[in-house]
């Protein structure tokens, strides 16, 4: 399994939680007219371009599209996603399991249960979060039994799923995993955000050191991680962020300060459309800081942004596309 947690829960790597998806062709720049589309033409085409996606040939942005489900609460396309329960991908099987777990999908219970001997540690406590969503309580345990695994990639999962799961009772794992030796970056990541998750401000400290990182991917994870616990305080540390020299930085704060209630990173989005700030990029970081725009267009959703969106869901990278229809579904259920 190449490293589900770290690609699930980075800022970095595309949609909130999103698989790398790479460029299927150089992302020109963004164009500063809006083009006019009707609120129920731009709905249309979002779920299109998501169901286009859960048939990908590219199993990333099939685990995109996923995710995207689950993100939007699109239980309409429930059940396209659960056929990828069966995928050939891994990660796309772990990320349909989680959907299936989070938007309480009780039609796939059956399918679900059967994953639950499955050969792979990570799809087995993929399911059992999934049975535990859907009251079967039962199998909470086996997570919390997998943080002491000795595969750091099973115990890093464990330790996101222990943090999906809302139950306080997860805490004490966590910070067993947090403290443990044997942990390596990826679990004490997760174990923190986690914590985070479930709303203890002691973390709050941990999670500081985060945005003071010389590196921007740390930054960026400290910026979910501070959203994700949600306090005055932590909320206040993400604003200091949009003064960030880095870009997707600024745009990552602004996106979490929108899911927070607080449309103060506004500017910052305006600035990328209006000043076309990707005009010095190569066509990897234009594609990156365009999934960041249109992720944080949808977490703020302020008609000065929204209006935007249509063109960004037509762009030619499909990733980029994913992050607009992922915009436009959240803006609509406001």
């Amino acid at each position: 399994m190449d490293r589900i947690v770290s690609l699930l829960g980075a800022v970095t790597l595309g949609l909130g939680i999103l698989l790398a998806g790479g460029c299927e062709q150089p992302a020109p720049p963004v164009e500063t007219s809006p083009v006019p589309l009707d609120d129920n033409t731009v709905d249309s085409l979002a779920r299109q371009t998501i169901l286009a996606a859960l048939v990908d040939p590219d199993p990333r942005i099939r685990a995109n599209a996923v995710e995207v489900v689950a993100k939007t609460g699109e239980v309409r396309l429930m059940l396209k996603t659960e056929r990828l329960l069966k995928d050939p991908s891994l990660p796309v099987r772990f990320l349909a399991l989680l959907a299936v777990g989070d938007l309480e999908y009780a039609l796939a219970k059956d399918e679900v249960a059967q994953l639950l001997n499955d050969g792979d540690p990570n799809i087995r406590i993929a399911a059992a979060y999934a049975m535990t969503r859907l009251n079967d309580v039962d199998h909470f345990k086996v997570i919390c039994e997998a943080i002491a695994s000795e595969d750091q990639t099973v115990r890093a999962n464990a330790a996101l799923l222990l943090g999906k799961s809302g139950k306080p009772e997860a805490l004490r794992f966590l910070y067993w995993a947090l403290r443990d030796n044997d942990s390596d970056d990826k679990v004490i990541l997760q174990a923190a955000e986690s914590i985070a998750m479930l709303g203890d401000d002691r973390i709050y400290p941990k999670l500081w050191t985060r945005l003071i990182s010389a590196y921007a991917d740390d930054r960026m994870v400290g910026i979910r991680a501070m959203a994700a616990l949600g306090t005055e305080e932590a909320k206040n540390a993400v604003v200091t962020m949009l003064d960030d020299p880095v870009l997707e930085v600024r745009l990552a704060a602004a996106a979490q300060l929108g899911k927070l209630g607080e449309p103060i990173g506004e500017p910052e989005v305006i600035e990328v459309i209006e000043k076309n700030l990707l005009t010095e990029m190569d066509a990897q970081g234009q594609e990156r800081v365009k999934i960041l725009t249109a992720l944080a267009i949808g977490e703020i959703g302020t008609t000065a942004l929204t209006k935007y969106l249509p063109q960004a869901i037509r762009d030619p990278s499909k990733t980029v596309r994913l992050a607009a229809a992922k915009a436009v579904l959240r803006c609509s259920k406001r």
